[in-house]
């Protein structure tokens, strides 16, 4: 399981740029299931959770259910930009030991 962290919030100043974030992290989701792995968002696992509690729970639940992902997941694809939250994430896996990945690229394929 390969987290795919990136920035979500910052410097979303709309609810289109947050929807922009979401997507580019998707679709880092698509390369990184197409190389044979399960894809993990820690956004797109907490998002229904803050929806279904109210957007004034967002703080209470988005980081704890984000790392609590990390603490399950085997290693991260970190995407470009700015992000306490994703940095946040990277730290969970630097301090398991766990590989933290730049790139697509760098991901190895999961067949083989």
């Amino acid at each position: 399981w390969i987290m795919v962290a990136g920035p979500y919030l910052a410097g979303a100043r709309t609810e289109e740029d947050r929807a922009a974030n979401l997507r580019r992290m998707n679709d880092a989701a698509v390369a990184v299931f197409d190389r044979g792995h399960v894809p993990i968002i820690g956004v797109n696992l907490a998002l229904p959770v803050i929806h279904a509690a109210g957007q004034d729970r967002f703080e209470a639940i988005m980081m704890p259910l984000s790392l609590a992902a990390a603490e399950r997941c085997d290693a991260c694809l970190r995407l470009p930009g700015a992000s306490t939250g994703a940095d946040a994430e990277v730290t969970t896996f630097r301090r398991r030991g766990l590989p933290v990945f730049f790139s697509i690229d760098e991901i190895p394929d999961a067949t083989g």
